[in-house]
């Protein structure tokens, strides 16, 4: 992973948590969700289907136009840019954090009123499969205000992201 990926996140964190940027601290943020979820299927299978965001509108409900801002798709790599559309708002997001070695990817995101910081966790079992944990924080204006009107839609979107990973992963790699 590249130094400047690491730019102000806490990298004294646990290996088992989530290294928040600074500005993205859950004391820091109105909004913090955490959702995780066992699975029995690979965690190469989990990770090749997360790291697929083209085919992302495909599976996940809450996800459309994924759009490459400077980088080939189909799959996330470090650095990558993409802007798309999620919780009725269109993101340009970029991917912060990204080891496969360690099961982390996390990708930061801007539009009017809102800034997130959305970090995933893959851990293998001891049984074979694997744990999947996906926290995201938020500030901004209309992340308030999202608060206030759909108290609990991130986290019932970010558990349906989750079984859809899930139920994906359990039928094979995804298609090239």
């Amino acid at each position: 992973m590249a130094d400047e990926t690491l730019k102000g996140i806490n990298v004294n964190e646990s290996s088992e948590s989530i290294r928040w940027p600074a500005e993205f601290e859950p004391s820091r943020c109105p909004i913090h969700v955490r959702n995780e979820l066992a699975a029995t299927v690979p965690i190469d299978r989990v990770w090749a289907w997360l790291i697929r965001a083209a085919l992302w509108p495909s599976w996940y409900v809450n996800s459309k136009n994924v759009c490459f801002l400077d980088s080939p798709p189909p799959d996330l790599a470090p650095g990558t840019r993409f802007r798309w559309w999620t919780f009725g708002a269109t993101i340009t997001s970029a991917v912060c954090e990204f080891n496969p070695e360690e099961g982390r990817i996390a990708w930061n995101g801007h539009a009017w009123g809102i800034h997130v910081y959305h970090a995933w966790l893959i851990r293998p079992t001891p049984q074979g499969g694997c744990h999947m944990l996906t926290e995201e924080t938020q500030h901004g204006l209309l992340t308030r205000l999202n608060k206030i009107a759909h108290p609990t839609k991130m986290s019932e979107y970010h558990q349906v992201w989750l079984e859809r990973l899930r139920d994906n992963a359990a039928s094979g790699m995804p298609p090239g």
